[in-house]
């Protein structure tokens, strides 16, 4: 996709951005479902399907259409940013994690068509679709995301996966950057 000059000149001039000036930027993009439909494919058995849109030294722009499936519980590595849903509505869980433990979800929140929210540096989170209209959301984050950490609840344990993996357990032993063996929750139970 070739953004189209206004959206290349918001994006181009987000140097180490705050969480405000994303939020507004994100905004002024004025990006909907119709005009990315063509960049949108099959999440082929994976929760979703992204699309890098736009990436600089400073930020990352993707558009994502989301499956039936949840996507795995997961950070942003160092980085932050705004999720715009375009389409559909969002099932957003929110986790803590306390040492080398597996996360505890803390709630759920429902964001609809034109809403957006933050995800905060090594915030943990996971998403997917509610209902049957498509999830389409898109995500602006600084810097781009690189060293992502994925939770796996069965097998105990995270893994820090490569920059072209999504938000679920690497099926390739290249994605696989670092795995991490995780305690249960102290009353051993295994939180989803």
């Amino acid at each position: 996709m070739t953004l189209n000059p206004q959206a290349k000149r918001i994006l181009d001039s987000l140097k180490a951005p705050s969480k405000t000036e994303m939020k507004e930027a994100l905004g002024k993009l004025n990006m909907t479902v119709a005009n990315l439909k063509p960049e949108l494919k099959s999440a082929s058995g994976k929760p979703y399907f992204r699309k890098l849109l736009y990436k600089s030294e400073d930020v990352e722009l993707l558009v994502m259409n989301w499956s039936d499936l949840e996507c795995a519980p997961h950070d942003h590595g160092d980085s932050h940013g705004w999720i715009l849903v375009l389409g559909g509505t969002s099932v957003n869980s929110v986790y803590e994690v306390n040492g080398n433990s597996l996360p505890k979800e803390l709630f759920k929140e429902f964001h609809h068509q034109g809403k957006d929210f933050y995800a905060p540096r090594k915030g943990i989170h996971k998403m997917q679709a509610d209902g049957e209209a498509g999830l389409v959301t898109l995500h602006l984050y600084s810097p781009p995301i690189s060293g992502m950490k994925v939770y796996d609840f069965e097998k105990c344990a995270a893994c820090i996966v490569s920059d072209d993996c999504g938000a679920w357990w690497p099926e390739e032993t290249y994605q696989k950057v670092k795995e991490i063996r995780l305690a249960k929750q102290e009353d051993g139970s295994h939180i989803s």
